[in-house]
C-alpha cells in the first residue's frame, strides 16, 4: 500500500473515532437558536469540536507517545492524575449518553418502554461484547460510519437547498462564545488527546517501515483528512437547524429536532433509518470507549485480567446509572466537568504544538497552574449559587463568559517566555 492511501486510510479510521453519533444532536440545535447568527456560532462551535482537536493529533505526531505525554513537562504525577480524570469523565458522561441518545431516538418513539430498561438492556449487552471483544461490532462499524455520514451528508445538501429563508432571530448574545462552549461537549478535544496514539500504534504495526519525520507527516495530514470531514458534517448540521428553525416548536429537544430535520428532508422512511443507525453506531462507541478504558487499567495494573473485569463492570454500572437521564439532563450535569478539564486540555495541547524553545518545563507548570487556577470560577459557577461568584466574574476578564482562564495564561505563557530568554542572555 503506497503512503498516500495508507494516509486516507488512517484518516478514514481517524474520522470514524471522532464520528460519536452521539454528536450529531448537539450542531442542530445550535444552529436551530442561533437563527442568522449560525456563521457565527459556527465558526466558535468549530474551533473547539474541529480546529482544537485538530491540533491534538499534530501534538501526537511531534509527541509520537500516548496521553500521557501531554502533561509530562509538568510532572509525571500531574499526568498521571490528569488521565484519570479524563477517564473518569469518559466513563461517566459521554459512554451513558450514548444509551440515552439509543433511547430517545430509536426506542421511545417506538415502544412504550422506561428509559432505564433501555440503560440495563443496553449495559448488559455491552457487558457482554467487551468481554467476549466481539470483533462483530468492529466490522459493522466499518460500514455504520459510511451509511451515516451519506445519510447526514443527504441532509445536509437537501436542507441546503429546500429550506425557507426566513429565519427566527439568534438567541445567543455571543455567538461565538457560544458555539465555542457547545463544542466541549463534543469531546473532541479529549478524544484528539486519545485518539492520535491510536493512529501511531496502528502506523508502527503496518508494514511500512517509516521514520521518525515520515510518521510525522503521516499522522498529521490522517488528522487533517479526518477533521475536515468533521467540520464539513458540524457546519452543515448548524446551518440546516437555522434555516429549519422557524418549523419547529421554539422548545424541542436534540433528538427530535435531528429526527425532525431527517424527516423533512428525507421523509418518515429516511428518518426511521437514521435513528436506527444512530443507536448502532452510539452502541459501537459504547463498547469501544469501555473497551479502551479497560485495556489501560488492564495495562497500568501488569496485564491484569480482574482490572479488566472490575474497570469493565464499574462502566457499566454507571452507564446503567447515567445512561437511563434525558439527554438534556446529562449534558447539563457535564458542563461543571467540562468547564474543569477543557480548558487544562487546550492549554496542554497547544503548548505540545508550538516551537518546543516557547514551552520549557517552567512555562508548562505555569501555564497550567494558572490555567487550572482562572478556571476554578468558571466550573463552580455551575454547582454553588453563581451570586456568590459575583465580584469574581465582575473583575475577571472573560469570567462571566466562562473563560476567565484565557487571558491570565497567555499573560503566564508571555511572563515566563520573557524571564527564560531575559535569563538565557544574561548568563551568555
Amino acid at each position: 500500500m503506497n503512503k498516500t492511501k495508507e494516509t486516507f486510510v488512517f484518516g478514514f479510521a481517524l474520522f470514524a473515532g471522532f464520528f460519536g453519533a452521539g454528536n450529531l444532536i448537539l450542531p442542530p440545535l445550535l444552529g436551530f437558536n442561533s437563527g442568522a447568527d449560525w456563521w457565527l456560532v459556527a465558526l466558535g462551535f468549530i474551533t473547539s469540536a474541529t480546529i482544537i482537536p485538530l491540533l491534538a493529533i499534530f501534538a501526537h505526531a511531534r509527541l509520537q507517545g500516548t496521553m500521557f505525554d501531554f502533561g509530562k513537562k509538568v510532572s509525571p504525577l500531574f499526568s498521571l492524575i490528569f488521565c484519570f480524570c479524563m477517564y473518569a469523565i469518559t466513563i461517566a458522561l459521554p459512554c451513558p449518553r450514548t444509551a440515552a441518545v439509543t433511547h430517545e431516538m430509536a426506542i421511545a418513539p417506538f415502544f412504550d418502554t422506561s428509559a432505564l430498561l433501555t440503560s440495563i438492556v443496553y449495559f448488559v449487552l455491552a457487558f457482554i461484547f467487551v468481554m467476549n471483544r466481539n470483533k462483530a461490532l468492529s466490522i459493522l462499524g466499518k460500514y455504520l460510519t459510511p451509511i451515516i455520514v451519506l445519510i447526514v451528508l443527504a441532509i445536509i445538501v437537501v436542507g441546503v437547498f429546500s429550506a425557507e429563508t426566513t429565519m427566527s432571530p439568534s438567541s445567543f448574545e455571543l455567538p461565538i462564545i457560544s458555539g465555542l462552549l457547545e463544542g466541549y461537549q463534543t469531546y473532541d478535544a479529549m478524544a484528539g488527546m486519545i485518539m492520535g496514539g491510536v493512529v501511531l500504534v496502528s502506523i508502527n504495526n503496518s508494514k511500512n517501515k517509516l521514520s521518525f519525520i515520515e510518521k510525522r507527516k503521516m499522522v498529521a495530514k490522517s488528522g487533517l483528512i479526518a477533521m475536515t470531514g468533521l467540520f464539513v458534517i458540524y457546519a452543515g448540521l448548524i446551518a440546516i437547524g437555522a434555516f429549519y428553525n422557524g418549523q419547529f416548536d421554539s422548545g424541542i429537544s436534540r433528538t427530535n429536532l435531528l429526527s425532525g430535520l431527517a424527516t423533512k428532508t428525507l421523509g418518515n422512511v429516511g428518518s426511521t433509518f437514521l435513528s436506527v443507525l444512530v443507536a448502532l453506531a452510539c452502541f459501537t462507541t459504547a463498547v469501544a470507549i469501555i473497551v479502551s478504558i479497560a485495556d489501560f487499567f488492564k495495562t497500568y495494573f501488569k496485564e491484569s485480567q480482574k482490572a479488566y473485569l472490575i474497570t469493565t463492570i464499574i462502566c457499566c454500572l454507571v452507564g446503567i446509572l447515567v445512561g437511563q437521564m434525558q439527554v438534556k439532563y446529562i449534558i447539563d450535569v457535564a458542563l461543571p466537568a467540562l468547564m474543569f478539564i477543557y480548558p487544562l486540555c487546550i492549554v496542554l495541547i497547544l503548548l505540545n504544538v508550538i516551537p518546543e524553545k516557547l514551552a520549557s518545563k517552567l512555562v508548562f507548570r505555569g501555564v497550567v497552574l494558572t490555567t487550572f487556577i482562572f478556571s476554578i470560577p468558571d466550573f463552580l459557577g455551575f454547582i454553588i449559587n453563581s451570586t456568590h461568584l459575583e465580584y469574581v466574574k465582575s473583575v475577571m476578564p472573560l469570567a462571566s463568559q466562562n473563560l476567565g482562564w484565557i487571558l491570565p495564561a497567555l499573560i503566564t505563557f508571555l511572563v515566563l517566555n520573557i524571564k527564560t530568554f531575559t535569563t538565557k542572555a544574561t548568563s551568555n
